[in-house]
């Protein structure tokens, strides 16, 4: 299935996965749809399906400048929110500056986007999220997740990967030195274990596009396997 001629919002586009999910869609020749891409910086691609206006999104009147942006590319009602927004503490370089990008603005966007009419929505978040978790990360990701099934859409899939896979614009060196022995540990993770896994991103981003030709609603999590057999697809 395929997205077709949905209007889409997408957060997180400059991202690894993000980047991903925006290259495959407008890659798609059955893609006919408006992707709607704010982010801090240029995405760094020009196609007139795309809209990706460049927004300081801590500045006053960011969201309201998002919401015009939809109306010019006659993105509304919107169909989907898709968000592959994420950080992490030592990129974010504070608890609060984290809070800021993984919760807030995630939050702020869907919450723009059902405004806007969307009644879909898909969001990366990780393995191990849980709101009750006793590490500060996977906790934030399980408030995010349990804040997104109360907006209210009609589906919501949730995709929990492991270490993703890729190469990304920012240096991650903790990040990088796991990715080299990342084979090494999905051989190890067996059984129950198998959803830690990593996971190419750009098998996370098939997985996104794949999804969004879903329609069944409900709330859907996805962890290793199910991302790997979606992005098969």
């Amino acid at each position: 299935m395929t997205p077709g001629g949905q209007r889409i919002l997408l957060a997180g586009g400059t991202g690894l996965v993000g980047g991903l999910v925006a290259r495959d869609l407008l890659a798609a020749s059955s893609f006919s749809g408006v992707l709607l891409a704010p982010a801090r910086r240029d995405i760094g691609r020009v196609d007139p399906r795309l809209v990706a206006p460049v927004l300081d999104f801590n500045a006053p009147g960011a969201d309201g400048e998002l919401a015009a942006a939809a109306r010019v590319a006659h993105a509304v009602p919107l169909d989907a929110y898709v968000s592959c927004l994420g950080t992490t503490l030592r990129a974010a370089g504070s608890r609060e500056a984290f809070l800021a990008v993984d919760r807030e603005l995630v939050l702020r966007l869907a919450q723009l986007a059902r405004g806007l009419g969307a009644s879909r929505a898909i969001l990366v978040s990780s393995v191990g999220a849980s709101r009750q978790s006793g590490n500060f990360y996977l906790r934030v990701k399980g408030e995010v997740e349990d804040a997104m099934e109360r907006l209210g859409f009609a589906r919501l899939d949730i995709l929990q990967p492991g270490l993703l896979i890729g190469t990304r614009s920012e240096r991650r060196p903790a990040e990088a030195l796991a990715q080299r022995f990342a084979p090494l540990g999905n051989a190890l993770l067996r059984g129950g274990l198998r959803r830690y896994r990593s996971l190419e991103a750009d098998a996370v981003a098939r997985a996104i596009v794949a999804l969004l030709g879903e329609s069944a609603p409900g709330v859907f999590s996805h962890t290793h396997d199910a991302i790997v057999e979606q992005a098969a697809r």
